[in-house]
């Protein structure tokens, strides 16, 4: 198939998929492949328990009589 056979939105979906395609190729992650530093994975650990534990907003306003 030629481009000139497409339609405008297999066209548009062609040029997306090519811009997707070098963008990945150019700036791809750096770190693919890395492992976390053992301190690193503490903190990770640390920081997703601590967002587990948070209180919902609209409970803090509640228990302050605020309307949220």
């Amino acid at each position: 198939m030629k481009v000139k056979d497409l339609g405008i939105e297999e066209f548009k979906a062609l040029i997306h998929e090519a811009v997707e395609e070098k963008l990945e190729e150019m700036l791809g992650d750096p770190d693919q492949g890395l492992e976390l530093k053992e301190k690193l994975k503490v903190r990770l650990k640390n920081s997703l328990s601590a967002t587990a534990q948070a209180i919902p907003v609209e409970k803090v306003a509640k228990d302050l009589g605020l309307d949220w």
